[in-house]
């Protein structure tokens, strides 16, 4: 009879980063909470969806507080401190994820704002004729 042999191997160990890049991309629709580490590997990620909202809800502050907090739950077995945040879209989830990255204990060094404006954008359409 062949015998079952169990193979040890050395668990790999996960690197530890002091800073991160906390990105937010708020939409309309949904807030999208990124953390990606100064090489731009993303060690978490989390969103309204994926924190249990639907349809709606997904919007609201609250989901957005929530994403943020699951975000840097994930992210904690990195061995996190710092934080580095880029905010970038008009949702209404904007300042309830810088908030929830503060209350679950990330310490926010920067904030940023890179939300895209038009510099002259798209001519408007012709005023129908009255």
């Amino acid at each position: 009879m062949a015998e079952n042999k169990v193979l040890k191997t050395k668990k790999k160990a996960k690197k530890q980063v002091q800073k991160v890049i906390v990105k937010i991309k708020s939409g309309y629709n949904n807030t999208i909470v990124s953390i990606v580490d100064y090489e731009g590997n993303t060690l978490a990620q989390s969103s309204g969806g994926a924190v249990g909202f639907k349809g709606s809800r997904k919007s609201t502050a609250f989901a957005a507080t929530k994403a943020a907090e699951d975000a840097v739950s994930k992210a904690s077995k990195y061995g996190i401190h710092e934080a580095v945040v880029v905010v970038k879209g008009m949702g209404m989830g904007r300042q309830a994820a810088v908030k929830g990255i503060r209350s679950a204990g990330l310490k926010i060094t920067s904030l940023s704002d890179h939300t895209p404006v038009p510099h002259g954008g798209v001519t408007s359409r012709k005023q129908p004729k009255k």
